[in-house]
């Protein structure tokens, strides 16, 4: 073949259309991915398990770009939906401040803790998956003071922990202000005082408030979550984010005493409490978790102002120090102290797969 010839052919093959690479097209970019729908199908058939995302982004820069973009969105919306569809209401393409993937983290890790200016500690506590998770609205407005209780903001119950060389239990909680950019809660704490100079967000990264230096932690607070008047502390970031702790009050022997009573009662086999469990029917899945998202309408009068319903506040610290005990029908014990046996409180109670 003459080199006329050969020539030819490599200026025809430089000149050829090229051909698509693997994802253009179907909107996957550069990930190397020739659908990313079917990734997303494929996380849909192990019920969006956390830990295989977080295993699936460490792979590469490329995966980690589309777990960011994609798999912590959707892992948000099927695991916590009704909470999603509030917290992106009135939010230009459903944008989260922090990013999904800060969000995902907020729903099922809880961060541990240390020492801080306002809260000391022995020593340093390592985060964690958690188990089982309920957030709440009404819990939150707890958070609040009275002048910003028109804030929404989702808080947890606390993640306990127990400590060396301490009767009280330390208790560990986090949650997400709706918008929080226009709250009232972002303006006072502008006008009050400085961000923190070291602490950062450990679900975003951002710069944080002291809530407390601020002076913004109300009496209800420490009644939601079973403490002592000044025995927590939290934080909230330029995104949104709050994370504290807290000391928790040890139980009574009546607690106690309750507890047993509420075991004859509940005398039911496995399968029962499979569907018991805080009104909801459980996976079949090993090791599974749960993240529970709460209306609360039953008890959205509790801790409307502070210190006006004693009554309420001893019935919220029974079923608060009941919970603590871990027993699975906490919720029934509620409606049968409020006379509201109707509906449960726990909604939208998603799962995901093996703990850490």
């Amino acid at each position: 073949m003459s080199l006329d010839k050969q020539h030819c052919r490599k200026i025809n093959a430089s000149q050829r259309p090229r051909l698509n690479s693997p994802g253009e097209g179907s909107g996957s970019g550069d990930s190397g991915i020739l659908n990313e729908q079917v990734l997303v199908l494929v996380f849909e058939s192990i019920r969006w398990d956390v830990e295989t995302i977080c295993q699936t982004a460490s792979v590469s820069k490329k995966l980690r770009a589309v777990a960011e973009r994609i798999l912590w969105r959707h892992l948000c919306l099927n695991r916590a939906p009704r909470m999603m569809e509030t917290l992106t209401s009135g939010t230009q393409n459903g944008r989260i401040g922090g990013g999904w993937h800060a969000l995902g983290k907020l729903l099922f890790f809880c961060c541990g803790c240390e020492s801080t200016r306002h809260f000391g500690l022995s020593e340093p506590l390592p985060g964690h998956f958690v188990r089982e998770s309920r957030f709440s609205k009404t819990s939150g407005r707890s958070f609040l003071v009275k002048k910003c209780r028109g804030d929404l903001l989702y808080v947890s119950d606390p993640c306990e922990h127990s400590v060396r060389n301490r009767e009280d239990d330390l208790g560990i909680y986090r949650g997400v202000f709706l918008g929080f950019q226009k709250s009232k809660t972002r303006a006072l704490l502008i006008r009050r005082l400085e961000l923190e100079e070291r602490g950062r967000c450990p679900y975003c990264g951002a710069r944080v408030w002291s809530m407390t230096a601020a002076r913004l932690v109300p009496k209800s607070a420490a009644r939601r979550l079973g403490s002592k008047e000044g025995g927590l502390e939290y934080f909230v970031c330029v995104n949104g984010h709050m994370y504290g702790t807290c000391w928790l009050v040890p139980l009574s022997s009546e607690d106690e005493d309750i507890d047993d009573v509420d075991e004859d009662d509940g005398g039911s086999d496995n399968s029962d409490r499979d569907i018991n469990r805080f009104g909801f029917v459980q996976h079949n899945a090993l090791h599974a978790m749960y993240v529970t998202v709460s209306d609360d309408e039953d008890i959205d009068d509790i801790d409307e102002e502070d210190g006006d319903n004693d009554d309420s506040d001893e019935d919220t610290n029974q079923y608060y120090n009941h919970k603590r005990q871990g027993k699975e029908d906490a919720a029934r014990l509620w409606h049968l102290k409020s006379n509201k046996a109707g509906s449960p409180a726990h909604k939208n109670i998603v799962s995901y797969g093996p703990d850490n």
